[in-house]
């Protein structure tokens, strides 16, 4: 059998851009070359796009930008199906069989990479653009999910044009939720922006940090209880993996904890009884067809301690897929390993692109 081409997108104007650079190497890494053909696509913080031929181990620190680069950008043409490279010479068009878009948060995550790749015709690991784009912003999902009957956290949402009128949203954020609270972009992706206010002051310096990076803020109940997430993987008939629990050392889940220190204790299977843990399974799956996500997504978890109620956090299309990530984890701790855990996300991608044609 012929090898397929895999064109993988790493970097991304986000403020997620040095994770994704993490993720796509290990990706990289662990792409199996008997069955692809891998075109390395970098985009720099600052959105330039280049045709990479350099070694991967530079990708992480992003040293990758010095040298082996050409400009080169994915036409939305569907007769070039892939990516056009600008040689000082000329013009290189490479056909590309499928995109693994590693780009997390903005630009990458939330549904304008897959708009683009569905313009062009090319298969996309993941969710498509709707599912994307309402994953992304967490007022959607929270407002999709309660339609669909699936119990989380009580939330407020604040606009920025609203600080004017700081004191009565503390008021209402304080009658409905009550302290701590957290706060949150709506359309930050990986514990970027967040903090833990406790008080009044705290808010609104919490409020202001998230309305650097969005417009449009949630603010949600803080739950004592446990943090646990699952994997999901498949298009229509999706199959969930063992839940895994984290112990973050820190206040909450955040940035660093996810991606850079590696202090959080991550313990799978999670250590909760097997009928909760089944009710979580269960509801992941539910979330992903009621979100009409497709390929993969983690999905996380709250159980709360005083009742053991299970509420979902939020759905994550594109989770970190670094050596401390949950995704590859927990998905081969259910027997699937990496490398055949990428040949699958490609070929629902595939499957997907051929059913939708």
């Amino acid at each position: 059998m012929s090898r397929l081409c895999l064109g993988v997108l790493f970097g991304g104007a986000s403020s997620e851009h040095e994770v994704s650079l993490v993720s796509g190497a290990s990706v990289l890494r662990n792409v199996p070359r008997d069955r692809y053909d891998v075109v390395m696509i970098g985009i720099t913080k600052d959105g330039r796009w280049y045709h990479y031929t350099g070694e991967i181990d530079r990708i992480p620190d992003g040293s990758w930008e010095k040298e082996h680069c050409t400009p080169a950008a994915i036409t939305p043409d569907r007769g070039r199906h892939g990516l056009t490279v600008f040689h000082p010479e000329g013009v290189e068009n490479i056909r590309l069989d499928a995109v693994f878009p590693v780009l997390h948060g903005k630009n990458g995550e939330d549904g304008t990479m897959q708009g683009l790749l569905e313009l062009s015709g090319i298969p996309c690991v993941g969710c498509g653009t709707l599912a994307s784009a309402a994953c992304m912003d967490k007022t959607v999902t929270r407002t999709l999910l309660e339609q669909a009957g699936i119990a989380g956290v009580r939330w407020e949402k604040v606009m920025c044009y609203e600080m004017d009128s700081f004191d009565e949203i503390e008021a209402r954020i304080e009658k409905n939720l009550g302290y701590p609270v957290f706060v949150k972009p709506a359309n930050a992706g990986s514990s970027v922006g967040i903090s833990k206010a406790r008080d009044k002051d705290s808010l609104k310096a919490a409020l202001e940090k998230a309305f650097v990076h969005d417009r449009k803020v949630i603010v949600e109940e803080a739950v004592v209880g446990d943090e646990v997430e699952c994997a999901v993987l498949g298009n229509d008939d999706p199959f969930v993996s063992v839940v895994g629990e984290i112990v973050p050392e820190a206040d909450f889940y955040d940035y660093d904890a996810k991606y850079k220190d590696g202090t959080t204790a991550l313990y799978i299977p999670a250590r909760i009884e097997p009928e909760v843990a089944q009710e979580i399974r269960r509801t992941a799956r539910q979330a992903f067809l009621a979100l009409h996500c497709a390929g993969f997504a983690r999905v996380d978890f709250f159980v709360r301690k005083s009742d053991r109620k299970v509420l979902l956090n939020e759905p994550n299309t594109i989770p970190g897929f670094t050596d401390i990530s949950m995704y590859p984890k927990l998905m081969e701790h259910s027997g699937v390993p990496y490398p055949q855990l990428i040949d699958k996300l490609v070929q629902l991608a595939m499957e997907r692109a051929g059913a939708n044609g």
